[in-house]
């Protein structure tokens, strides 16, 4: 979610090919390009029938054709156990999905060691602790902006202004950045969609310069290194040398992806699923401290994101089917996360269950390191919008609208909010 959930989305681009990384890559391509014949798809992830029960389409796949192949996503993989192997096997499932270097997502060990090593400390318990302050400031304005608006399409008027702002701050980012930086978000997205590859390579170009120009600011101003973490990032250093604008473009945009994406589709989803289950949400109004286990128990549900990309680096055999080498590979979460194979009732929320198998953050060298702050900001953010309100309710004749493949969540989500002092009866 925060920070490094970016890997699950699109393709984020280092203009230079670092190292082994880059020739590893050339390799794959290779590999790939040289394969003479493909396999007679099982699926088509764009069909209006998935893309209208993407959950549904996951579930399905997983019970009858675990391992399917498709023109789009090459091999995708919906069972647990499959998707598990994967991600603790990097020397046969690479990382390095692309021409385009990402770090650290998209690379593997050793190169993949050392950046890790340098970004882990940004999201220690010390920085989300003395950064929760400042999350909450930001939750309680969003709800006062809200004013006593009957209906909230909340994606818009609270989720992404959420994200962004989180991301912003953060970051260290002035507030000018927010209605650019959600812009850019936003075409992203829609180039990821279309996989139109040269507005993707334009895009992240245009987030290089962005961040070219916070650092040049930031060095005429004299920002000492622990000011921010951006300020911070900028004395860095990986194998004894410091990080190159290139490379911080790189981290900032898998971070600021995963951010502003993630966390945005993953209040959609908690809000969503308050709204269709009373109980619950009376629940985790009467008894706060469940809520960090709920939050956990819907988006094992519901996944924020749904897939992530590998390729693989030699022949293998997996689910009982034959993958060829520089192939690539697409791990399922949500089809994963709901597989009864692992989870007892799978499609049941349970706040009792064993969390340890619930593969929302990832799993191996790969899992988020963003993982801790982006619970304290769901955290902060679904509590916020418990408090200041009394009541979040569907609207039969407003449904949501579901995002498309490769995001998860809603597009839309028409909400009705009943604010403290408001009268309760309302027509839908």
């Amino acid at each position: 979610m925060a920070l490094g959930w970016a890997r699950y989305l699109g393709h984020t681009h280092l203009h230079i090919p670092v190292g082994e990384v880059g020739r590893r890559s050339g390799q794959i391509e290779k590999q790939w390009s040289a394969m003479n014949t493909a396999p007679q798809p099982d699926w088509n992830p764009r069909a209006d029938e998935v893309e209208r029960a993407p959950i549904a389409t996951g579930d399905h796949l997983r019970e009858q054709c675990p391992v399917a192949y498709s023109e789009l996503l090459g091999w995708s993989l919906f069972r647990h156990e499959e998707v598990t192997r994967v991600l603790h096997d990097h020397v046969r499932f690479s990382s390095v999905v692309s021409r385009h270097v990402a770090v650290p997502n998209g690379m593997d060990p050793p190169e993949h060691t050392a950046y890790r090593s340098a970004i882990e400390p940004y999201f220690s318990a010390r920085r989300v602790d003395a950064f929760e302050p400042l999350c909450q400031s930001i939750v309680v304005q969003l709800m006062q902006d809200l004013g006593h608006a009957d209906m909230v399409e909340l994606m818009a008027a609270w989720a992404l202004p959420f994200a962004v702002q989180v991301q912003c701050a953060f970051l260290g980012w002035p507030t000018a950045l927010h209605a650019p930086l959600a812009q850019w978000t936003r075409q992203n997205h829609q180039a990821t969609l279309a996989q139109d590859r040269r507005a993707l390579t334009a895009l992240a170009q245009q987030f290089e310069a962005m961040v070219a120009e916070v650092l040049q600011q930031r060095r005429q101003d004299g920002v000492a290194p622990g000011h921010d973490v951006t300020a911070s990032l900028m004395h860095e250093k990986v194998q004894g040398r410091l990080l190159t604008v290139a490379e911080i473009a790189s981290i900032l945009r898998n971070w600021t992806v995963g951010e502003i994406s993630t966390i945005a589709a993953a209040i959609g989803v908690v809000a969503h699923y308050l709204a269709q289950h009373t109980d619950v949400q009376q629940l985790v109004r009467t008894q706060p401290a469940v809520l960090p286990d709920a939050i956990e128990e819907m988006l094992r549900l519901y996944g924020p994101l749904l897939a992530n990309r590998r390729v693989t680096t030699r022949a293998v055999e997996i689910g009982g089917r034959t993958i060829g080498a520089g192939e690539r590979i697409s791990l399922n979460w949500v089809a994963a996360n709901r597989d009864g194979r692992v989870f007892t009732d799978p499609q049941s929320l349970r706040l009792d269950r064993d969390a340890s198998a619930n593969l929302l953050y990832g799993a191996g060298i790969h899992v988020c390191p963003g993982a801790p702050l982006a619970r304290m900001e769901l955290r902060v953010a679904v509590q916020a919008l418990l408090d200041g309100t009394t009541d979040i309710d569907r609207m039969a004749l407003r449904p949501p609208t579901s995002a498309v493949y490769p995001a998860s969540g809603f597009a839309t989500l028409p909400l009705h909010i009943t604010f403290p002092l408001q009268p309760v009866a309302h027509q839908r």
